[in-house]
């Protein structure tokens, strides 16, 4: 019987945070600490004719300056990628080396040169303004669709071109036929711009080298600790795996940015044995702007073809995906395998073809942001469809009816086949949209529309009914696909003598609520109340292996893990308690936290069996003692969770201004373990998606150099900006893990940047307005107005 999963449970975790008693890697004070500030390039390109540090070493209190002509001469690698994707020809991905820090260029704005390591950071911070540095500035391309030009600025010389590989799927011979035969054709030719990931935690990273047993420690803000101290050993600096820790305590967000293995963290941990001190490194904010990866980045063109009934025909295009300067740690999943395989869409589309060229540029590096290419793939998907139905005269809650795939559970009927590789586990996509529509009254909306036009306002209605696929797997699958590290996740189950029970999982928690959820699913397995429940997690020296916390992959993959231990436990559980009771073990229940003995009154709590097994007077011959069990699971599927989003914009007509006035999300993500969090991560990601929508982008002018640098440039949405939402849900549970579970922590993000641009569009189509770049500023909306006026 359930007693706390299902429910909404406060957060447990949040009582630290809110109370100021969170532990971030930048509250870590250790003996001896150093701090460091790295010297950044101005230029996107430049050679380095040299570098000149003797007047910072004269400042007392600078313990050192190192340059990347140091690093290299200790034999140290470069950042590697952890994700290859060949060429269409079968050529290697070109993985141009990614310095610690740079020795003969730098590539973009925000390139390390050298560090400066001193006692306190105001003094490493003015002894790196004497740091001279002798820059020859040359050439740059900082736009994707320059990337590939003939005459284009080569990023790194020893490639041919800027090209860092191709990519494409599904059946071109098919499509281009699905084509010729097509009644109507909709085409969109659209930027999905950069974003600035922007956690309200900056990065940081501490190095600790204890000299005495030759042992590295490293503390950073990530969401994967045990990813970077593989890569870090084995691909940078070469050290074995037992000689370095690495501990991500408490993470303040990441969005998809504190996956990767940055620069900064094999460089303190470098530069610790160098100095034989720890030293901590914290990124300013405009240096965040310019180091933290960026998402997005895409310039695409799309076309989606329809028989006379409005019947999706096919679908055909074409992305040109900035890379930045260098490859980043997933970014080559990003455009390709996490974003061409989710072009199905919802829809019953029988042809599908598109290409991708992956470039780099001579900007900041781009990888994984909350969505990671299922929001650029559910963004063409969800305007070509918004913008067929207007051009074919049909309703677009209609033209979605008319395409939907019909309901599957994956378990009487087998899963959804797509024409681009994945197969759904489950969907029943109409009552999503059907309850959507509900709730927003859409059957008065076109009336309002109409009487709010004949007084000069301009409202509009949004659609997005979307799928996304989360927690990637399975490992064998993916690592064929070019993943440099497995996709299961681990969780080692112990329970104490005293009942009580540790949790160590390789999920890793910034923001997710997993000391909350993971603990309600423990709790509610056992029967034991949740106080008694403790959740370890983000340190390589307490957990063997884990895989940390991205594409919304905790729950459905970590949270099985962890149920595989708790069915061991059980299981061995059972053991001890029929011995107890003298009973048979096929005859006893586990309920409500104790064994009984079928029809009986016969039982024993959980509490005595878990101390049985560590004091075993009276136990099974020949059973061990202990009640710990790690597990591993690789799924053997994604999770796939669905939607349908609606929302109502006011547009000012005199100035371009946008007014989110509602917003309707019903969403299914499988079974649900706390509808509060759920919720919450829900509204988080909306909050995201109607930012790049409204506010949002990273733009670059043509000499490299960033445009929004700070906040005074780059806007971020505020709670003001954003309606009270509405939500909703259906159940659809996943056939294939233990819990049912689908992933919630992007969904917001993938449905709402659609939704809101399709409103817009909505509200001003009665002008002739059929697109719009975002972000949608109040001058970009005001200047389409003008022009559909002929002014």
């Amino acid at each position: 019987m359930s007693t706390v999963v299902g429910k909404p449970i406060r957060r447990v975790e949040d009582k630290r945070f809110i109370t100021g008693q969170g532990r971030y890697t930048d509250d870590i004070k250790l003996h001896g600490m150093t701090y460091a500030v790295i010297i950044r390039s101005p230029y996107a390109h430049a050679r380095i004719k040299s570098i000149d540090a003797s007047a910072a070493l004269k400042i007392k209190g600078v313990v050192a300056v190192f340059t990347g002509k140091d690093i290299e001469a200790d034999g140290m690698g470069g950042i590697p990628t952890g994700w290859q994707v060949n060429l269409i020809n079968g050529e290697t991905m070109r993985e141009p080396k990614h310095p610690i820090l740079c020795t003969d260029k730098v590539r973009h704005v925000g390139d390390g040169v050298a560090v400066v390591i001193a006692e306190d950071l105001a003094i490493a911070e003015d002894a790196a303004e004497l740091v001279q540095v002798n820059y020859e500035p040359l050439p740059a391309v900082a736009q994707v669709r320059d990337a590939l030009a003939a005459n284009a600025p080569k990023v790194h010389d020893e490639l041919p071109d800027n090209l860092a590989f191709d990519w494409n799927i599904g059946d071109k011979e098919k499509t281009d036929a699905a084509f010729a035969t097509a009644h109507h054709v909709t085409t969109l030719e659209f930027y999905n711009q950069r974003l600035v990931p922007n956690a309200i935690e900056p990065r940081s990273a501490i190095g600790h080298y204890e000299e005495g047993r030759d042992f590295y420690t490293l503390y950073t803000s990530t969401q994967n600790p045990h990813l970077i101290r593989l890569l870090m050993s084995a691909f940078v600096l070469q050290l074995p795996e037992h000689k370095v820790r690495v501990v991500g305590s408490d993470v303040g967000g990441g969005f998809g940015s504190k996956i990767f293995h940055y620069a900064e963290e094999a460089l303190v941990t470098w530069a610790s044995k160098k100095i034989k001190r720890p030293i901590k490194w914290t990124a300013a904010r405009s240096e965040s702007f310019v180091t933290d990866a960026h998402g997005r980045d895409h310039q695409t063109t799309v076309s989606m073809a329809f028989d006379k009934d409005g019947k999706i025909l096919g679908l055909r295009g074409h992305t040109i995906a900035g890379m930045g300067a260098y490859l980043s740690t997933f970014a080559p999943a990003v455009p390709t395998y996490l974003h061409g395989t989710l072009l199905q869409g919802l829809y019953t589309t029988p042809a599908i073809y598109y290409k991708v060229d992956a470039v780099f540029t001579h900007t900041t590096a781009v990888d994984a942001y909350r969505g990671a290419g299922r929001p650029e793939a559910t963004y063409l998907l969800e305007r070509l469809m918004d913008t067929a139905a207007r051009e074919m005269k049909i309703d677009p809650a209609e033209l979605r009816f008319k395409n939907f795939i019909p309901p599957f559970d994956g378990v009487t009927q087998p899963g959804y086949q797509t024409q681009v590789a994945l197969q759904y586990d489950s969907g029943n996509y109409a009552p999503t949209l059907h309850k959507a529509l509900e709730i927003i009254d859409y059957k008065n909306f076109r009336k309002r529309q109409e009487e709010a036009r004949k007084n000069g306002k301009f409202i509009g209605i949004g659609f997005s009914t979307f799928v996304e696929a989360c927690g990637i797997a399975p490992s064998a699958v993916v690592g064929s696909l070019g993943a440099r590290a497995g996709l299961y996740e681990s969780a080692i189950v112990r329970v104490q003598p005293t009942g009580k029970v540790s949790v160590y999982t390789g999920s890793h928690s910034h923001g997710q609520g997993h000391e909350t959820t993971f603990a309600q699913i423990v709790a509610d397995s056992f029967g034991i109340p949740m106080e008694d429940v403790e959740i370890v997690h983000g340190d390589t020296e307490q957990i063997p292996f884990g895989m940390g916390t991205y594409g919304s992959r905790s729950l459905a993959v970590g949270g099985s893990a962890i149920m595989k231990s708790i069915d061991k436990i059980k299981e061995k559980g059972a053991k001890i308690a029929a011995h107890l009771l003298e009973a048979n073990e096929a005859d006893l229940v586990f309920a409500e936290g104790k064994w009984t003995v079928k029809g009986t009154d016969k039982s024993i709590p959980f509490q005595q069996v878990a101390l049985t097994a560590y004091v075993p007077h009276n136990y099974p011959a020949g059973l061990e003692p202990g009640l710990d069990f790690s597990s591993f699971y690789d799924p053997l599927n994604f999770t796939f969770p669905f939607g349908a989003h609606i929302a109502e914009v006011e547009v000012e007509a005199e100035t371009g201004e946008v007014k989110v006035t509602r917003y309707v999300s019903v969403d299914d993500v499988g079974t649900i373990i706390n509808p509060m969090i759920v919720e919450g991560q829900l509204h988080g990601g909306i909050a995201q998606g109607i930012g790049q929508a409204l506010y949002e982008g990273a733009f670059y002018d043509e000499s490299g150099q960033l445009l929004q640098g700070t906040y005074m440039d780059y806007t971020m949405p505020r709670a003001d900006n954003l309606p009270m939402f509405e939500h909703s849900t259906t159940v659809t549970p996943c056939p294939h893990n233990p819990l049912g579970a689908k992933g919630a922590g992007e969904a917001g993000t993938i449905a709402s940047t659609p939704t809101i641009v399709n409103a817009i569009v909505d509200a001003l189509s009665h002008l002739g307005v059929s697109n719009l770049e975002m972000p949608c500023t109040p001058a970009r909306v005001w200047s389409a107005i003008q022009t559909a006026k002929g002014n």
